[in-house]
Parts: C-alpha cells; sequence; structure tokens
C-alpha cells in the first residue's frame, strides 16, 4: 500500500515535559510487523520519556532540523542525515530534544513484536502491551506500572 504523508492529520502529544506531533505511517497503511511514525518537535521541546523496549528495536532517521539524542551515556548532537539504531534492551534507551531553532524533523522505525514491555528508567515505570506492540493499532492492552503496581 502507498500512502503520502500529507494526507495524514498530525496526532498532537502534550504531557509532562514531553511535546511533539506525529503522523503514524505504517498503521495508515495496514503495515503488520513494521512500524514507522513522523515526529515534528518545535524548538525546546522532547520526546517522549526517557525509555528502552525489550522486545523492539528501533531506528531513528532525521529527516532536517538538529537536537540532542539523550542516550544512557548522555546527549549526543543529532543532524539532518542522521541515522541511530536502538537495541531491544537496556543500551536502546533514548529520548529526543530540540535544542535547535527550527522544528526538529524524523522518521522512527520499529520491528512490531507483541508483547512488549517499554522501560522508563528515569520514573521507575514499565508499559506492558499485550494485543498490539507500542504504536500499534488495535486492542491494546496497557499499563504503566511502578514497581509492581498500576499507576
Amino acid at each position: 500500500m502507498k500512502i503520502n504523508e500529507s494526507d495524514l492529520d498530525w496526532t498532537e502529544y502534550d504531557r509532562g515535559d514531553a511535546q511533539f506531533r506525529r503522523k503514524e505511517l505504517s498503521g495508515a497503511v495496514g503495515s503488520q510487523r513494521l512500524g514507522c511514525s513522523l515526529y515534528e518537535l518545535a524548538p525546546g521541546s522532547r520526546s517522549w520519556p526517557y525509555h528502552y523496549h525489550t522486545a523492539n528495536e528501533e531506528a531513528l532517521y532525521v529527516l532536517s532540523g538538529s537536537g540532542q539524542l539523550k542516550r544512557e551515556g548522555g546527549l549526543e548532537p543529532l543532524q539532518s542525515g542522521d541515522f541511530v539504531t536502538f537495541p531491544a534492551d537496556e543500551r536502546g534507551g533514548h529520548r529526543i530534544v530540540n535544542d535547535g531553532d527550527g522544528t526538529l524533523r524524523y522518521l522512527m522505525l520499529s520491528t512490531m513484536t507483541e508483547p512488549d514491555v517499554t522501560i522508563y528508567p528515569e520514573t521507575g515505570r514499565f508499559g506492558v502491551f499485550v494485543g498490539s506492540p507500542p504504536g500499534g493499532r488495535g486492542a491494546v492492552a496497557a499499563r504503566l506500572l511502578r514497581a509492581g503496581r498500576r499507576c
């Protein structure tokens, strides 16, 4: 299947210190095992909280703009053309920060394996995804938990 991203509406996300816009490209064409979303972060904005997945590998490709990639070892600069992979374990922890003057536009790709557990090491929380992987469509049974309790 084929779609042009201009045919899709943005989903706005603004919660805590995370603010971004997202278009779920792979969901729009019915992809089952490969996820791809287009993200835009305005200057000063941040993506999802620092996290990693236990079942899904991810990749980032910067289309335009600049910013910082937060990883376990600290911040790394991001610029147009950069490609980064995130393994499905603690080494894959990441968060995107736009500290530039313009919009940071990038693609996030992932495998779509479920069930998946998403770990948020800085908060001690984790999300459990069953029925659909993170970012997928369908009957998602997701719970945000902290130390075994629902938050």
